[in-house]
Parts: C-alpha cells; structure tokens; sequence
C-alpha cells in the first residue's frame, strides 16, 4: 500500500488525483502532518508526501533505521513539477515510484542513486538476493574499475560492466559459501527441494530436515526457489509452515505425473500411501534438473519427512522486441524496459543504431546487416540457451514480416520466450492518412524473396474480390520494380478509379511524407521499400484531404445509420 500525506489545499488535489488513479494501491491519511506520516511509515510499504523536500527530512528522520527494511518515500513539491526519490531508492522501490508519480502527474521524476544516474544496473535491484560488500562492489562498477563476474552457473541477469579479471567480484553461487572481502554473493533461485511428509509430521521436523540436507551438502537456503510435493499433502500442516519460513512457496504434482518419473530410490510406502514410489525425489525432478541430494529421511523415530535436492539450470530469456516505425514516442515503454532488461542484444544494424543509447552499461550488441535475418534468429535462440537474457529487435511489431516468426521457429520450450508488442507500419502510416482501416482490411508482402509470386498473386486477388482495405509492405525495389503495378492492377479490376490510395514513407520519421491520391493516379516510381501504400476498398472516401473508411456500408450509402463506436 502507498500512503498518500499532503498539508496544502494544492498538495491535496495532487494526492486525490493520485488517489483516484490508483484507487487500490493508496490510501490517504489526513489529520496533523506529523502524524498521518508516522502512521504511514509504519503501515505502508511506500509513501508520497506532497511536501517540502526539507520538512519532509526532518519528519522522517526519527523514523529511519534500516535502508533494507523502510519504506520508500517520494516526495512532489507543492507546484507538482519534481517527484523526489528520497529514501528507499531501491530497496523500497522509490526510484521507480517516481517515475511512475512523475508520468501520471507530470512532474519530472528525480533519482540521485549514483547506478540509476548513470545508467547502471543496480546489485541490490537484480531480484535475487545479495550480499557481501554491495556498496564496495557498486563504487567500483561506477568508477570504471574492473570487476569480475564469476558464475557458478548460468543465470539470465541483466547486463553488467564487467570484465574477465578484477580486484573485485560479483559471484552467483547457490553454494553457501561466504563472500569475500571485495565480493558481493548473488543467490539464484536454483534450488527445488521435494518433500515428502506423514500425516502430521511437526513443522520443526520438515523445516530440520531440509535446513540440515542444505547445510551437509553445502547449498545457500537463500537460493532455494520452491518446496514440491504430491499434491495429496498439498495442506499438510508441516510442509506449508516450513515454507513459510523458508520464505518459498509449495508446488504439487499429481501422483501420476510423480509416478512418471524414473528415480533412483523409488519405495513401496509412498505407493502405497499416496499412489507414487517416490514424492521427495520425483517432485524435485519433475521440472528437470540435476539431483545433487538423493532421498533423505529425518532423523526422529519414526521419520515422518522426507527430501532430496534438485539444482535446476538457469533458463534463458527472449524478448523479441518491436522498436516501433521508428519515432521514439511510438516506442513502447514495455519495449524500453526489455531493451534495458536485455545483457545481450541482437538485430539490423539500422535499428540498432536507433536504440543504442537506451541501452544499459554492459549490454553485449550482436549486430548485422540486411539479409541475415534467419542467422540473427539463431543467434538469439542459442545466446538464450546459454542462460542470457536476449533482446532480439524488429522494426514495427517483430511479429509482422519481422523477426519473431523466425526466432520462434528455432526456439523451442528450454528458454522463455516474451514477446513485445510494437506499432506496426500500416498502423502508423493509417495513423496519418486518417482512418483508412475502418472497415476489414488486410496487410500483404509484395516481396517475392520469401514467398512465390504466384501465392502473393492468389492473394492480393482474393483481398481484392472481398473488397479488402489492402496495405502492401515491401512494394517495390530497385530490383523488383514490377510486382506493385501487377498487384494494383488486380485491385483495378474490382474498384473504380477514384479509389482512394494512400502513400507513406518512412512514417512518424522525421523524413517522413505522406500523400493521399487515387488507384488511378498513383505513381509506383515514388514508391519504394521504405513505403507502404493503402489502397481503400469500394467504401473508403476521401473527406478533407484523408482517407476514410467507414465501419459499415449502409452509413456509406446512405440510409441514416451512424456507424457504432468501436469498443
């Protein structure tokens, strides 16, 4: 919950807007200022006081203990033009929050943490748990001193400046191992721990067991991800409390999927009990993984639980991105934020060069020039399958004649794949004819390199007999400078002459033009790769220099019908 704290009338109309927005993330305290933030501080895990940046220090000070445990406080002065991050920048999540004030009131979000000021990825904001010398560790990074990345096993983490050998270290272990002098431990959630329990069985004797099988062998409880079990113990009492206090949550398989997998210490208790040979070893197999502690019983008498270890490999990331047409206001935030999630990023050298500066500190770039489409989808599947978090890059939406159809194609479910929408061509060149795409419309290749002429001609015929809004990509090149006339002559046969057609090149581009003519009157010689063309169907008008396409025929024709709102 975010408390909401103002003391003027100015910083209540700020506060309530914020309320309003965030009705389910908020609540606002009244009453005296001093107050309403110390009930605040200890109820919620974020504040935004409406105040002086200086009255708001002095009501905190007292208050603050530990950076790791207070809440974050943002704090917006009273004209709404600054949203402060000015505790908790990362462990309380006050930068973001900020920036997230800041879009919704408009005010300018300000961040001081010296890793956000320039760009770096912060050890404390990596979502796993570290420790050891964090802030010495960081200095260095901003510093430009060479630290090393040692990776005990492959882990999708956000990119990080660092190089093969350094005086200081960034260590991903899920061994329990202490960090040294100038090393920061980071814990991947690595570990899955089965468990099997009797009717009953204490939580004290599950949460010994497995504490004492991590410690014998070595392993961090710090990186133990879940507790899986059948899911006829799905409420038994011990294993939920131990996970509890692991701070994990509990996963169940059936018996059937349990029984399915083959372990090296299968008993005839639990099939007997429960329906499977094995519930510690199996559960802990089931989603794959290398067994580092076979089965192992308690050690009351009787035993009553269970447990074996599991060390599941890192799973590799893809965002396939689409960057948008090319005006960094049509980039998505979404986008953004994988851009700058990405350690690896693969694309067009072209586009590239439109996002590097997003890019964080550290980013590996894998960049190549037309033509090497299916290569870079390659190259991002098998970089994901060694454990990175990739960015593969499009133009447009990357699932429209771009790069996910391909990237998908070779990926298969040994890496997480995230798509991310872009706006496509057609959009934002309609976006500028004016509203072309009312009706059914439909998006064809005019490029035969991928996709036989004879196809794309079966094709355009059928948009064209269906009296389809056609957009084309891909029209016309130096060396295919035929394929549009073949394809608006089609059109031709089935739409009259002053059928509107609408003209784009590089659209939202600052070099961009648009034109808007007729079936007839267009000229492919000004058409070239760079260019989409919309062709109306027999509906589409052209009211005040813009294409439109009414949502019905009978609005068109005529009969006094309005066209109902799209919803």
């Amino acid at each position: 919950m975010i408390g909401l704290i103002s003391a003027t009338a100015a910083g209540a109309v700020a506060r309530d807007r914020l309320a309003a927005a965030w009705p389910d993330r908020t609540r606002v305290y009244e009453g005296p200022v001093g107050e309403a933030v110390r009930s605040a501080f200890a109820e919620c895990a974020q504040l935004v006081c409406f105040l002086a940046t200086g009255a708001t220090v002095r009501l905190l000070a007292p208050l603050l203990a530990d950076k790791a445990a207070d809440p974050g406080v943002v704090c917006v002065d009273e004209g709404g033009r600054f949203a402060v991050s000015l505790v908790g920048g990362h462990g309380g999540g006050a930068n973001e929050l900020a920036r997230q004030v800041g879009e919704l009131l408009g005010a300018e979000p300000v961040v001081t943490t010296a890793t956000d000021a320039v760009g770096l990825t912060g050890l404390d904001t990596l979502g796993l748990p570290c420790e050891g010398a964090v802030a010495a560790v960081s200095r260095a990074l901003l510093d430009g001193e060479p630290v090393a990345l040692d990776a005990e096993l492959a882990w999708p983490l956000p990119p990080l400046p660092v190089s093969p050998r350094g005086s200081y270290t960034i260590r991903l272990t899920d061994r329990d191992v202490e960090p040294g002098e100038r090393e920061v431990l980071l814990r991947p959630p690595s570990l899955v721990v089965g468990v099997g329990a009797s009717k009953g069985a204490p939580v004290d004797e599950v949460l010994g067991l497995i504490e004492g099988t991590l410690r014998e062998a070595g392993l961090s409880p710090r990186s133990v991800a879940e507790l899986a079990t059948v899911d006829a113990k799905s409420a038994e009492p011990g294993i939920l409390g131990a996970a509890e206090r692991l701070g994990v949550p509990v996963v169940t398989y059936s018996a059937g999927e349990l029984a399915a997998v083959e372990v090296p210490n299968p008993s005839a208790a639990p099939l007997a009990a429960v329906g499977t040979p094995s519930v510690a070893e199996a559960a802990a197999l089931l989603g794959g993984g290398e067994l580092l502690v076979p089965k192992r019983k308690s050690d009351a008498s009787p035993a009553m639980a269970t447990c074996a270890v599991v060390r599941r490999p890192g799973r590799g990331r893809l965002a396939v991105v689409g960057l948008g047409p090319g005006a960094r206001d049509l980039l998505t935030p979404r986008a953004t934020a994988e851009l700058r999630r990405a350690s690896v990023l693969v694309g067009l050298d072209q586009y590239v060069d439109q996002i590097r500066d997003l890019l964080r500190p550290g980013t590996r770039v894998l960049e190549s020039g037309l033509g090497a489409e299916e290569e870079r989808a390659r190259t991002a599947v098998e970089e994901a399958r060694r454990g990175h978090a990739v960015a593969l890059i499009g133009s447009g939406d990357a699932g429209v004649y771009a790069m996910a159809s391909p990237a998908l194609a070779e990926a298969s479910d040994d890496i997480e794949v995230i798509g991310v929408p872009g706006v496509t061509a057609a959009l934002a060149a309609a976006a500028i004819l004016g509203a072309p795409l009312g009706h059914d419309h439909v998006s064809i290749s005019l490029s035969d390199l991928h996709t036989p002429w004879e196809v794309i001609e079966r094709r355009v015929r059928a948009a064209a007999e269906a009296d389809l809004v056609v957009t084309f990509y891909n029209p016309r090149s130096r060396g295919r400078d035929w394929q549009l006339p073949k394809a608006l002559g089609i059109l031709a046969e089935h739409r009259a002459p002053t059928t509107p057609v609408g003209v784009v090149r590089n659209a939202s581009r600052p070099d961009g033009s648009s034109r808007v003519c007729t079936l007839a009157g267009i000229d492919p010689a000004c058409v070239d790769m760079m260019t989409v063309v919309t062709v109306g169907n027999t509906a589409t008008r052209t009211v005040a220099g813009r294409m439109v396409t009414p949502r019905g025929y009978r609005w068109q024709s005529g009969r006094g019908e309005r066209p109902e709102e799209t919803r």
